[in-house]
């Protein structure tokens, strides 16, 4: 005994049965075109990200050179003369 049809079964038959969409000629032109544009617009956020991070880099060294950080700072005042 087959269990009983479903009305989605139904729905999908009758979707495989109706045939393929017509598509665009273009669409191959227009697939290859947007792919294209978006290798473009990566490369040049990658590009962009590559200087960003080029120029941090820089300023942090040019920063370090001038601040020293790792040196101790000079003490604001002298110690008291006592016992001369």
């Amino acid at each position: 005994m087959s269990p009983p049809r479903d009305r989605r079964d139904d729905e999908v038959r009758h979707m495989l049965d109706a045939g393929h969409p017509v598509l665009p000629a273009d669409l191959a032109e227009r697939a290859v075109e947007r792919g294209g544009r978006l290798l473009h617009r990566e490369r040049a956020l990658r590009r962009v990200g590559w200087a960003l991070l080029a120029a941090a880099v820089l300023a942090f060294v040019v920063w370090a050179s001038v601040a020293r950080p790792w040196e101790v700072p000079p003490m604001g005042t002298t110690p008291p003369l006592e016992g001369w």
